[in-house]
């Protein structure tokens, strides 16, 4: 088991995230905030070619192919999660409904977000909506670490961009590393509300560290869990270089 009272800012961990989990304490975690994937490169009909523009690309990383489901999450985000802690995940419209299905039963509340993207890709060939809109599944139970601000500023509906310029992870090439990076702003409004200063925060499908570097600012200890070494490497790089420069 992993003693996570040593984890004095942040640890992260190259390996599958279930081989990771079975070894972290019960109830020990007190915000689980991750980004799993999608499951929506099977609907994908490919990128989209412009002789003006760069090319949009409509294909995802070959990890979103492999099926994951709830079911596979739910046991061990139960098992460590404190009675008082919360858990955020990003999904899409066609996973929801099983999330719905597999942590409603097993906590007091379930309840989602809205992440409205003010960026979003263009439709070129304007035969159908914008695709502007991705959800995030929240759990707790009673007594749940919860920082209220003001009942404008509560809503499930979150604005936001995109990641663009320095705040995307690029390669050594210059290209985008992760297709999927989260933006900050929208991982430090959750961190504020469902956690305090010095709790754990874990994301187990870590990507580019973007859960890490949100919870280093905002004075939370982290667990980060990535499979991919080229995404586990960019995330040391940048966790690394931020608390240099604090």
């Amino acid at each position: 088991m992993y003693n996570l009272d040593e984890i004095k800012d942040y640890k992260l961990i190259n390996d599958d995230c279930f081989n990771v989990l079975k070894n972290i304490p019960d109830n020990s975690v007190s915000l689980i905030l991750t980004d799993p994937p999608y499951n929506i490169a099977q609907y994908s009909t490919g990128n989209i070619k412009f002789n003006w523009r760069t090319d949009i690309n409509n294909d995802l990383a070959e990890w979103d192919l492999k099926e994951l489901k709830p079911s596979d999450l739910i046991s061990e985000f139960k098992r460590i999660l404190k009675p008082n802690g919360n858990i955020f995940i990003f999904c899409s419209y066609n996973t929801i409904g099983e999330y719905h299905k597999v942590f409603d039963p097993e906590f007091d509340t379930f309840q989602f977000m809205v992440w409205h993207k003010t960026n979003p890709v263009p439709n070129f060939r304007k035969s159908s909506f914008l695709n502007s809109c991705e959800l995030i599944v929240c759990c707790w139970d009673k007594g749940h670490t919860w920082n209220f601000t003001t009942q404008s500023d509560m809503h499930n509906f979150i604005e936001s961009g995109i990641c663009m310029g320095a705040e995307r992870i690029k390669d050594a090439n210059g290209k985008t590393l992760h297709p999927t990076q989260k933006p900050l702003n929208i991982l430090e409004k959750i961190i504020k509300i469902a956690s305090n200063e010095n709790d754990i925060v874990l994301d187990c499908f870590n990507g580019v560290g973007s859960t890490g570097e949100a919870s280093l600012k905002n004075n939370r200890r982290y667990i980060g869990i990535e499979i991919d070494k080229e995404y586990f490497s960019a995330s040391e790089k940048r966790l690394s270089k931020y608390k240099q420069n604090t």
